[in-house]
């Protein structure tokens, strides 16, 4: 079974950095302490001197999110145009009813 993927904070992340910045331990021993992957806080590391204000706005990987939005979008779109579609094909039903009335009277 898959573990259950886990998601921290724009200050957790900012802490965990600032610990790294102000201790001389290595950062496997960090992360071992905070329970997360050396990776993981290497990778905030170097994404937040690079960005520094702007590190850890979003919520996952940009392009995943842009592509879910879009996805959402077309879901939607998708939902209204099935909507409309089955309202016609009542109407026409019930027009095509009523046109075979008046011919038999």
């Amino acid at each position: 079974m898959k573990p259950q993927k886990r998601y921290y904070t724009k200050e957790y992340k900012l802490k965990a950095v600032a610990l790294c910045e102000q201790r001389d331990d290595s950062i496997s021993s960090i992360a071992i302490e905070l329970g997360i992957r050396p990776d993981m806080l290497s990778r905030w590391k170097r994404e937040h001197s690079h960005n520094q204000d702007k590190a850890f706005i979003g919520g996952g990987n940009a392009k995943k999110r842009s592509e879910n939005n879009v996805l959402t979008v077309l879901k939607k779109e998708l939902r209204e145009v099935k909507l409309e579609r089955d309202i016609l094909k009542k109407a026409v039903g019930i027009f095509s009813k009523s046109d075979r009335l008046d011919i038999n009277l």
